[in-house]
C-alpha cells in the first residue's frame, strides 16, 4: 500500500480529516561519500517526487492533505545511528564547523514549490 491508497483509505474510513504527511524522506547511508557526490542526490528527488505525484492524485480524487514535511531540512543525529545516516535535503559538513551546503534536492523543491499549478498531476510530469 502506497501514499496514495493509504491516504485514500484515511479519506473513507475517518470521514476525510486534515491529513499532514509529516518525517518522510530517505536516508543516504553513505557516510563516506565525497562533497559533490553528497550533493547530487538523484535518489532523495526521485523519492519525493513519485510520492507527491500519488499524493497529488490522492488530492484530485478528494483526499484532504494540507501539508508534507520533508525529513529532513539539515542532515542530523539519528538516535539509533549517530551522524552516519543523512536525511536532509541540506548537506551538514560536521567536520567543517557544520558548514552547509544545498542538495540538489533542496533546488528541486524550490523550483518545485515555485511551480504555478493549475492541475496538479500535470505539474509532476513537469518536474
Amino acid at each position: 500500500m502506497g501514499i496514495e491508497d493509504l491516504t485514500l483509505y484515511v479519506e473513507r474510513k475517518y470521514n476525510n480529516p486534515p491529513v499532514y504527511i509529516t518525517e518522510n524522506g530517505v536516508v543516504d547511508s553513505n557516510a563516506s561519500l565525497m562533497l559533490k557526490d553528497a550533493l547530487n542526490d538523484s535518489l532523495r528527488i526521485n523519492y519525493h517526487h513519485h510520492h507527491l505525484l500519488y499524493l497529488s492524485k490522492a488530492v484530485e480524487a478528494g483526499a484532504d492533505v494540507r501539508g508534507y514535511y520533508v525529513w529532513s531540512f539539515l542532515d542530523n543525529f539519528e538516535w539509533g545511528s549517530g551522524y552516519t545516516l543523512r536525511f536532509g535535503i541540506i548537506y551538514v559538513d560536521y567536520k567543517n564547523k557544520l558548514r552547509r551546503y544545498l542538495k540538489d534536492s533542496a533546488l528541486w523543491f524550490k523550483k518545485f514549490l515555485q511551480k504555478d499549478r493549475c492541475s496538479q498531476t500535470k505539474a509532476f510530469t513537469e518536474l
